[in-house]
């Protein structure tokens, strides 16, 4: 079983501007891939798959200025967006219904504000610094430590977000299951708005709990009516826009606070 430990990469550490220029990097050639990908599917209703993109652009600057294994993946997430669109096709043929409008094709990343995931499998991954429970990775070096054994790191990966990058460490993870499971036992939950859970069992000496809402609700208030004000802000200017980086920011900070 594969599971995700996440670091936040602020604009104060060491390695956040190469890492923005790699992840710009990374849109470029995503743009340019999907070009060749969409122009013979659009025109010919052929597809390229990830290898058939491969050689057409392995001696581009795009694809040059990626570690070759990242570059390699950047085709890779293109490919998996392409398969996901004939999947939905497939499904839009038979139950149209169940859609709002026909499924769209991979679309093109922001020329100038776009980024795109980085991804480093464990070659690209410094094996010495990993013994020692570091990560640093071709092009980029040093980005932080992890709390996982060395020989259970799968892969590393840099997700952009509004104003910072979010670090993934994918490990593997042993699947533990209970061996002296009682099925006369249950656990209910009963979820809501101002009581955020209701949680009974039927073991004896099981006190039924209540889970309050109001910090939750509180803080969808704050941001929701942030987001107000900031949106009439937006829609009311010179050039009318529905969206903006501090937008963004809020619901970053609106889901942390929600997460923890």
């Amino acid at each position: 079983m594969r599971r995700v430990e996440q670091q936040v990469i602020e604009k104060c550490h060491p390695q956040f501007r190469a890492i923005d220029a790699l992840a710009f990097a990374s849109k470029n050639l995503w743009n340019l891939a999907n070009y060749h990908v969409r122009q013979p599917f659009i025109s010919q209703n052929t597809y390229l798959n990830n290898v058939a993109t491969f050689h057409l652009l392995k001696e581009t600057d795009a694809y040059r200025a990626l570690p070759s294994k990242v570059a390699n993946q950047v085709l890779l997430q293109l490919h998996h967006a392409w398969a996901a669109f004939f999947a939905a096709m497939e499904v839009y043929r038979e139950c149209p219904d169940k859609f709002t409008g026909r499924p769209k094709l991979p679309k093109y990343l922001h020329k100038t504000r776009g980024r795109n995931v980085l991804v480093f499998e464990l070659g690209c991954i410094w094996k010495a610094e990993l013994r020692q429970r570091e990560l640093a990775v071709s092009h980029l070096g040093y980005l932080g430590e992890t709390r996982q054994q060395p020989v259970s790191v799968r892969q590393v990966r840099v997700v952009p977000k509004a104003d910072h990058y979010v670090l993934e460490v994918v490990y593997e993870a042993e699947e533990r299951l209970a061996e002296d499971l009682d099925p006369e036992l249950f656990f209910a939950l009963d979820p809501g708005v101002n009581v955020l859970a209701a949680l009974t069992s039927n073991k004896a000496g099981f006190v039924p709990r209540l889970v309050s809402g109001k910090p939750v609700k509180a803080i969808n208030q704050f941001s929701n009516k942030q987001r107000e004000h900031i949106q009439q802000q937006l829609a009311h200017g010179k050039e009318p826009r529905y969206t903006s980086r501090r937008l963004d920011r809020i619901t970053t900070k609106r889901n942390r606070r929600v997460l923890q």
